[in-house]
């Protein structure tokens, strides 16, 4: 069984910068695709990021591209999101997530992710 554990939210200022860290535990993480999704109140949870298990290659939603990145540390079982250059709409309620399957299409496609963290706040102010 994966559990999956947040971290690093807060608030910051327009332009400012976190780092959110989700800390899994269990032997079936290192093989599967994680990834990052973030979600407002009355509103769909969307794909930010999704990285390959051995971390090569990542996926953005373009609202973030260039700005934020994935990765991954095997040997902590830790995987990161470095947000930079944030923005107001930046504002959301952060997990992180596993793959259901390995290997996979490995996209931040809500559907395709079944072990969930329970979040981290981000709120940026302007």
């Amino acid at each position: 069984q994966v559990q999956l554990v947040e971290s690093g939210g807060g608030s910051v200022q327009a332009g400012g910068s976190l780092r959110l860290s989700c800390a899994a535990s269990g032997l079936t993480y290192r093989s599967y695709c994680m990834g990052w999704f973030r979600q407002n109140p009355g509103k769909e949870r969307e794909g930010v990021a999704a990285i390959l298990p051995g971390g090569s290659l990542a996926y953005y939603a373009d609202s973030v591209k260039g700005r934020f990145a994935i990765s991954r540390d095997i040997s902590k079982n830790t995987l990161y999101l470095q947000m930079n250059s944030l923005k107001p709409e930046d504002t959301a309620m952060y997990y992180c997530a596993r793959d259901r399957r390995a290997p996979s299409r490995c996209r931040p496609w809500l559907g395709d992710f079944g072990f969930w963290g329970q979040g981290t706040q981000v709120t940026v102010s302007s």
